[in-house]
């Protein structure tokens, strides 16, 4: 039996440029429903879990953290690059910035900066259950790590301190 008959029909069933009218537009088909219902198949393949992350800026200089009070960050959209991500800063506050000093007759003591503040943010993402890399944008989250916490109008170096999966 041949592939294409003397007819032009492929396997002597149906002619190719049907076959090929045929594929394409299963393949349009096929495209729409993977748009139409690919993130529920994905969601329920691999179900995601929030994942709040606690970041600090140590020392953060008082015209800075004083703009951040007044035009505050909390409901902004992190940004990765030029794009949004799906991650969000929910709570913000100061704290004291304690560094470490030697007096004169030479024991360490922590002393409090009359100026200076550490700003704490807290950033809710959606992550895969179980990663074991989980990450906001392109930035992997493990305490102990720097971040670039970037948003639309914002953005400062932190060190993660807290990471927690929520169910």
């Amino acid at each position: 039996m041949k592939i294409i008959n003397e007819k032009g029909k492929l396997f002597g069933l149906i002619n190719i440029v049907d076959f090929l009218v045929l594929l394409a537009a299963l393949a349009v088909i096929g495209g729409l429903g993977w748009k139409l219902l690919g993130t529920q198949v994905v969601e329920a393949v691999s179900p995601t879990v929030t994942m709040r992350t606690q970041l600090r800026v140590r020392g953060m200089m008082p015209v800075v953290y004083n703009d951040l009070l007044e035009h505050s960050q909390v409901g902004k959209q992190l940004v990765s690059g030029n794009a949004f991500v799906d991650a969000k800063i929910v709570d913000m506050w100061t704290d004291d910035y304690v560094i470490q000093v030697q007096c004169a007759d030479g024991r360490i003591v922590n002393s409090t900066d009359p100026t200076k503040k550490d700003v704490i943010f807290v950033v809710e993402s959606e992550v895969t259950k179980g990663t074991p890399t989980p990450k906001i944008g392109t930035q992997e989250v493990r305490m102990g790590r720097t971040f670039i916490l970037k948003t639309n109008d914002f953005e400062t170096n932190s060190n993660i301190e807290l990471v927690v999966m929520e169910e």
